[in-house]
């Protein structure tokens, strides 16, 4: 039996894979199926099609993944999802998901930041939730397990080998205690620890950098962190919230609030359509500058274009600003900010099957390393997760039958069990929502867009006193259910992904991507490396193996143009 733990795009995916094959499969998840993740995200879905302009190819794919990573994603990683993203969309397309098409057929695609050709496929503005319903479809046709309300608390192993998970039900605090041969992590990133980030508040807080280190994993580039341009500033509940890409892809204008257009100063040539990085960078720096709004943002627009193109192709975003805001995106301008919004590093896998340093345990989507490098482009997420988890789903189910016998531990079991009693007992002075809040401000602002030596080492000072306090924490579970439980371990898992990216970033002495080191503002071609993380080891480097032929000889210079450092 395999255990995916994540019920978003990714994990169902593999569990797909897993019961096509015929292995038992488990899935849980901590958060509804039908509300994971995934179903955030809204613009599109990479593959070099060739639909709408024929002469693309997984090639010139691959090349301008590689050159928007600045040379940091893993080119065997990148070479597996552009080859494999045709199929990835064939796969959709038989799980029955409606793409939208072309009057003769074809499946539309169009233009996102920094990609050559058209290669992204889409469902509106809401591509991310349509492919989580056609998950959760194929998922119930092969009456696959699937646990919502789980929180897994650890990993279980021994000898270096993962023999199952522990954790517990959020709403009776039941105990859970799973068995499996094999592990498939794909709880999504860290992108929660920032103060205004996409991620709702009980997901992207760095649950699987924690299960996959306490199991004896590493992370790669923790401290690569993309932050989207768009993210919504009120209302405050709601901060960080998304406006998709597609905005900008549509033909959206962003301006300050002198009404100047500004990425004529940042990137001229692409303008709106430049990468994520650099969009958000500009916009940072156009509001640390005096030319930000009153609230501390920019206006993005899409006000000149036909009412009717904004209603069909752009209805989520519509809809998300009359609810929250009852704005009418028609008529007036959106004011935004720059917000955490994908965990770029994550477990260290490896580039072939996703397999970790622990046997048996795989990590994919958000959680994992090696496809985004430095700088994702928008729309290899979703395409990422349909490829490895197809490919990983595989690989634990050859892993899975290899077994002749599965040795167990009795001490890991009543370790994971007397971590939850521990914090049950816990009766400490300290709010574990007020720490989490703390990790928040830190991280914000020591490790935001821009970053220097000087605030990182603040911020390592100010984790530092947070972790002694997490050592005085109170719990209190009630008639409500065991939410303070899972926060106390949203807390632990906050604190060391906080560690982990504030050290990494400390030692990446450069400005490469999104990371903008303003002590460091060029780009250091002896740090074309990955950084490999562990609390035991610390921060090794990691080589990046060269990239085929076929591939460099597509891409175009990495350049640094309109990459400002304060």
């Amino acid at each position: 039996m395999v255990l995916v733990i994540g019920t978003g795009g990714a994990g169902l995916r593999a569990a797909i894979e897993l019961a096509e094959i015929g292995v038992d499969v488990v899935a849980v998840g901590k958060r509804p199926k039908a509300d994971a993740h995934t179903a955030l995200a809204a613009g599109g879905i990479n593959a070099a099609l060739g639909t709408m302009d024929p002469e693309d190819s997984w090639q010139q794919h691959a090349a301008d993944t590689l050159k928007e990573s600045y040379l940091l994603a893993d080119p065997r990683t990148v070479q597996i999802v552009t080859q494999g993203a045709a199929r990835g969309i064939d796969d959709l397309e038989r799980y029955g998901m409606a793409f939208a098409r072309e009057d003769d057929d074809r499946i539309s695609q169009r233009f996102f930041g920094a990609h050559k050709f058209r290669r992204t496929a889409f469902s509106g503005d809401y591509t991310g939730l349509e492919i989580q319903r056609t998950l959760i479809r194929r998922a119930d046709q092969l009456n696959i397990p699937v646990l919502d309300g789980v929180y897994i608390t650890r990993l279980l192993v021994h000898d270096g080998a993962v023999f199952g998970a522990y954790g517990f039900d959020l709403t009776r605090g039941t105990r859970y205690l799973i068995h499996a041969d094999a592990v498939i992590l794909a709880a999504g990133g860290h992108t929660r620890i920032w103060r205004r980030t996409s991620s709702r508040r009980d997901e992207n807080t760095g649950d699987s950098f924690r299960l996959a280190v306490d199991a004896g994993a590493r992370l790669r580039d923790p401290e690569l962190v993309q932050f989207h341009p768009s993210g919504l500033i009120e209302p405050e509940n709601a901060a960080g919230t998304l406006v998709s890409e597609a905005a900008r892809g549509e033909g959206g204008i962003l301006r300050n609030a002198l009404g100047e257009r500004f990425m004529s100063r940042y990137d001229p040539a692409r303008m709106e359509l430049s990468t994520r990085d650099r969009v958000a960078l500009a916009s940072y720096t156009e509001i640390k500058e005096g030319r930000g709004t009153p609230k501390g943002g920019v206006w993005l627009d899409v006000s000149h274009l036909p009412r009717q193109t904004i209603m069909n192709r752009l209805p989520r975003v519509y809809q998300t600003l009359m609810d929250l805001q009852m704005l009418d995106i028609t008529r007036e301008p959106i004011e935004i900010a720059p917000t955490a919004h994908y965990s770029m590093g994550g477990v260290w896998v490896r580039p072939a099957d996703h397999s970790t340093d622990v046997r048996g345990l795989y990590a994919i989507g958000e959680a994992s390393s090696g496809l985004h490098g430095a700088n994702r482009l928008g729309g290899n997420s979703l395409i990422e997760l349909l490829v490895f988890g197809r490919i990983t789903g595989q690989a634990a189910a050859a892993y899975s039958e290899s077994l002749t016998a599965q040795p167990r531990s009795a001490s890991a079991i009543a370790q994971a069990r007397a971590e939850i009693d521990d914090l049950l007992a816990a009766d400490g002075r300290e709010n574990v929502r007020a720490l989490q809040r703390a990790i928040r401000n830190t991280m914000t602002e020591h490790a935001g867009v821009v970053r220097d030596e000087e605030g990182l080492r603040a911020g390592l000072t100010e984790l530092a006193a947070i972790e002694k306090r997490m050592e005085d924490v109170g719990v209190h579970p009630d008639i409500a259910g065991f939410q303070d439980l899972a926060h106390a371990f949203d807390l632990k898992s906050a604190a060391l992904s906080a560690r982990a990216t504030l050290e990494a970033a400390l030692e990446r002495r450069e400005t490469r991507g999104c990371h903008n080191r303003s002590d460091y503002p060029a780009l250091d071609p002896a740090q074309q490396v990955n950084l490999v993380w562990s609390p035991t080891t610390g921060i090794t480097r990691e080589s990046i193996p060269p990239i085929p032929d076929e591939i460099s000889s597509l891409m175009e210079e990495v350049s640094t143009d309109g990459k400002l450092a304060e």
